[in-house]
Formats: C-alpha cells, structure tokens, sequence
C-alpha cells in the first residue's frame, strides 16, 4: 500500500546555518541544489523545473480556519514524473522565512472536484512557522478539476487520475515536501513534524492519508469531510427526488420560512436562547415540521449567484415570493429531513440535520409557466452522468423513472465501483495511532452539503472498530485520547452560517493541535470564534463528541452531558444494504 520513503537530496550547496535572511535560502538555485531526486520509488523530481521567489509583507485575510496575519515566505514550485509514464505532477510549497520556521509541514486539500485550494489555504501553515504545499494531482494545471480529466472519453476511465486524486497525489505531495522542507532548511536528524489540513473534499483526502499512510503523519485537522462517497454525492440528489415523486416544487422561501421556524423554535432547547441550535438532537426529538403549515412568508425579487463548481457559476432572477407554508411543503421538508429509504422502508443514507438550509432542495422558476420546477443539481447530477454512467457530461436532463429505490442503487454501484479509492471510510486507523497521531474532526451541525450525522457515523465507526471489546464509555475515552470529533453549533459546511451567526467556528485548530502533538497538551473544549454579527469576536468552546452542550444558569454556563435519547438520533441502521457501511 505504501512505498518507503527514501530521501536522496542533493548536497547543498548553502547551509541554513549560514542564511541569514530569506532571500539567502529563496532562490532558484539553491531550491535546486536541495531538490530530492527521487523522494519515492517510481517518481523522479525534474530539477531543472524548480523554482523559487521571495515574497515579503504578505497580508493573508482571515478566514473560517485561521485569522489574519502578514509574513514573509518563499514561493517554490517543482514537477516530477511518474517512471514509466510520459505525466508532469506540479507541486507548490510555501516556506516561511528561516527564523521563523519551526519544523513543521503542512499538507493541504481541495473542495469539490478541485485536489487543492488554489494556494488559498497555504497561508494557514506558513502563519505558524510550517512549509504548506499542494499538488495538481497530475491534471495539467493548479486550477484544473478532477472532473474535467476523469474520463478519457465516454466509457473509459482514467484510472491514474482516479488513484491520483483519491490518495496517491497527496501521499506523493507530503514526500516530496517532507524531503524538499528538511533539505532546504538544513534539519538532518532532526524531527520535522508532518500535518494535514482540509475540509470538505479536502477533509477526505486528510482522512485517505491517516487511513493508509497513517506511519508518515503526526496529526491532522479533519473538517466536514466528504467520505463515503458512493453515498454523498448522489445525496444531493434525493431532495430533487422527494420533490419530483411526490409532486410539488416549493418556492425556496417556503422552505426558508420552514428552516427559520426550525431555528426558532429549536434555539432555547440547549439552555440558551442566541439564535444558534445547538442541539440538532433535541431538535429532531421535539419539533414537528407541521407545525409551519399556514405561517406566512415573503421574499421580495433578487438576482442570486449559484456556484456550481469551483470556477463555474450561473445567476438566476426569482419573483417576489408570497404565501403561506403548505401541507405539501411541510411533506416535502419533512421527507427530506427523514433521508433517503428504499421503497419498503430500508434506510439507504441519512439527510442533514434540521436547522440546516435546504439548499439542494431549491427549485427554479420558470416565467413561461409562472411556476417552480425542479432544478436537477449537478453536484449530484454529474456524478451519476460522468461517474456511473461514464457520459463526459455535467448533469442531468431529467429524473424521470428514478424511483427511491434507483437512487439507492446508485449508491450501491458507487460504493461499489470505488470502495477502494473514494469511499474512504476505513475503521482500523492503527497505525496511524501506533505513530503517536492525533486527530481534530470538526463538522458545522447545521451543515447543508455534508451529513453531520455521515461524521458521527464514522468516528462511531472507528470506536466499534478499534475498541470493540470495551463499553461504551471506555471504549469513547479511549478514542478521544487521541481522536476527537467536535460537532459546532450553528455552523454550516466549513465555516459559520449566516443564518445562525452568532455561532463560533473553530479558528485557532491548528495551533491546538500543534500543542497537542509538540507539547502533550490534549484539548478538551474546542474553542470557537464567533465571526460574524452582534457577537463578533467572542470566544465560545465546543464539547467533544459523545458529550452535547447543554447551558445552565440561565444559560451563562456551559455544560458538556450525555444522554441516551439524544444519541439514538446519531445512531442509523442502513439495512438496505447486506454489507455494513463504515
């Protein structure tokens, strides 16, 4: 599974006991003189195209993962081949100015269908003294997507991207970087701590690198990842579904209206009344959507933008919308929220929890009929045209004759098809833990793209892997001893919601885990800026998983509890399945 790392760097030619500055280390030609050869059995580094240029006074933006910071870094980049094969692999490493290095590497992921963040997530690392580095993955370009080089041409499969995007282009990137970051800064024997950061997309790729290279890895920042494909990505599709087998196209704002009274209604149940659910749990216990029929909604005409893909993105003008909730929207709402079940009542996957927007629910507006249609979206849409189906298409054109139970083969064809490279769902992380690793998992609990409950199912997964000897509560002590999982009330997928903004979202992970692995200073409560709205600033904390927050004292305090009701929530049997779905 894996190669054994060899580090043959060249010998060179500037120690960095003799740099004094940046610009002493960031130069072309010393970047080539420590450039690793051949890091890896069966890839050669081109030497000849490494490059390297100071760059002074960077400001960086804060953003959901780190604040803002200004600093100073050598930008390089290199390519390397594949030995047989006639490929060109770009990678880009960040390194921070000499005197303020501290032994540390930082791999960073991508989002959707993009193997990396197009350099905006390298100034996480460098801010806290780490080379941060990506990869293309071998698709032609940094901005270049899986999807666009996935297939050769209908029907063929190009199995090196495939592999190189589901965990070889990352291993190969931390290697690489690795051997280049000691030889560049002169480290010899010394250690070199190696960490991961991504969500999303890039939160499954940090998981393929515990799960098979788990020995090459001290720690890792997991948010929100998007594991278990064969299921996730025709998720997206199921609201489309509901709406399309059940006959009714709800206007977004009813839906909205449905979510806000959600919001409303759920808030005070964790003990405090601020406008953020934080316990989905009791949420899914007490409120009843039917409750919203005959309330009244308005959104007034707007223009909005809608992302389809990473550089890819469509406006559409909607009405002003006027109404009140129907039986029909209730139904359709709560069979969202119920998730995808076969025909005779089998659970295929699980929805996102309530308080959580219902975006992949949106219909579109037709001005010819004066009416809300379905709007397939290609989040789901592509993966069953390009990926099932094999088409080099980006969608599709209708769901006609897709019942509940088509939408589940689906995702056993998926699951199937690419168990070994996209599901991502091992239980047994051995060795990773044996190496001494540590694992930050954070997941939005109203997250509207990725299943809170798909983070908790796997990190439950874990435990009765691991630990299936030991209770319940033995068996959770001794997974959060070195794995912790933290749900974040409010929060959407990988930041903050703007609907629920007094909700923090964990920005200062990484310095945590760094004083988790380096100085043995385990975390308990997981702190979270608040960054957005009245309560801008404000430092709230977050209870490790099994435990859920509960306030007390009117709710000035608070409490980290466990209870068996709630928790049941967390807990699917997905027997439409013969296999078990880790």
């Amino acid at each position: 599974m894996r190669s054994k790392m060899s580090l043959l760097a060249g010998t060179a030619t500037l120690s960095l006991a003799q740099a004094t500055s940046l610009a002493d280390v960031c130069t072309s030609s010393y970047a080539r003189s420590v450039a690793p050869s051949s890091p890896l059995m069966g890839i050669t580094v081109d030497t000849t195209s490494v490059t390297a240029n100071p760059v002074y006074n960077y400001s960086s933006a804060s953003t959901a993962f780190w604040p803002a910071s200004t600093f100073d870094f050598c930008n390089v980049t290199l390519a390397y081949t594949h030995d047989g094969l006639d490929d060109q692999v770009l990678l880009q490493f960040w390194l921070p100015a000499p005197a303020d290095f501290k032994n540390r590497w930082l791999s960073t992921g991508g989002f959707g269908y993009a193997i990396n963040g197009d350099g905006s997530d390298l100034p996480g690392g460098v801010m806290y003294g780490a080379a941060s580095g990506q990869t293309d993955g071998g698709f032609g370009s940094f901005s270049t997507e899986f999807d666009a080089v996935f297939l050769k041409a209908n029907g063929t499969i190009d199995r090196q991207a495939l592999y190189m995007f589901g965990y070889q282009a990352h291993y190969e990137l931390s290697a690489v970087g690795k051997a280049f970051t000691k030889n560049f800064f002169n480290l010899g024997s010394s250690k070199l701590y190696a960490y991961y950061q991504g969500c999303s997309e890039g939160g499954r790729e940090g998981w393929s690198q515990v799960q098979r290279f788990g020995e090459e890895w001290d720690g890792a920042v997991i948010g929100a990842p998007a594991i278990r494909y064969g299921q996730q990505q025709p998720n997206h599709l199921y609201p489309g579904l509901v709406e399309y087998t059940m006959g009714y196209y709800p206007p977004p704002c009813e839906l909205e209206k449905i979510n806000n009274m959600t919001i409303a209604a759920c808030d005070a149940l964790d003990g405090k009344k601020d406008g953020v659910v934080a316990r989905t749990d009791l949420c899914k216990l007490h409120f009843n959507v039917n409750s919203t029929i005959g309330a009244p909604y308005y959104c007034p005409a707007e223009t909005t933008t809608t992302v389809l893909k990473k550089r890819l993105s469509t406006s559409n003008t909607t009405p002003a919308q006027n109404g009140t909730v129907t039986k029909e929207g209730a139904a359709v709402a709560a069979k969202i929220l119920d998730g995808l079940k076969t025909l005779d009542g089998k659970r295929a996957y699980i929805w996102y929890q309530p308080s959580a927007t219902f975006d992949d629910a949106e219909t579109q507006y037709n001005s010819d009929t004066d009416s809300w249609e379905l709007d397939i979206t290609s989040l789901g849409g592509e993966w069953v045209a390009k990926f099932l189906e094999l088409y080099d298409v980006d969608n599709l054109s209708t769901l006609d004759n897709v019942t509940y139970d088509v939408m589940t083969k689906w995702m056993t064809l998926g699951w199937q098809r690419y168990e070994d490279v996209l599901q991502t769902t091992w239980p047994d992380l051995t060795p990773f833990h044996s190496n001494g690793g540590k694992i930050i998992h954070v997941h939005g609990e109203s997250d509207p793209s990725i299943p809170t409950g798909s983070s908790v199912h796997y990190h439950e997964s874990v435990r009765k892997t691991m630990y299936s000897s030991l209770s319940f509560n033995e068996s959770s002590d001794a997974l959060n001893d070195w794995n912790r999982l933290y749900l974040v009330p409010g929060a959407a997928h990988c930041s903050y919601s703007t609907d629920q903004p007094n909700g923090g979202w964990p920005q200062s992970t990484l310095p945590t885990l760094f004083d988790w692995v380096e100085n043995g200073q385990k975390p308990d409560r997981l702190n979270a800026t608040v960054q957005e709205g009245e309560n801008y600033g404000q430092v709230q904390q977050l209870c490790a998983w099994p435990l859920r927050p509960y306030f007390v004292n009117n709710g000035t305090e608070l409490t980290c509890v466990f209870d068996e009701e709630s928790y049941q929530t967390w807990v699917y049997d997905f027997d439409a399945y013969d296999l078990p779905l880790y």
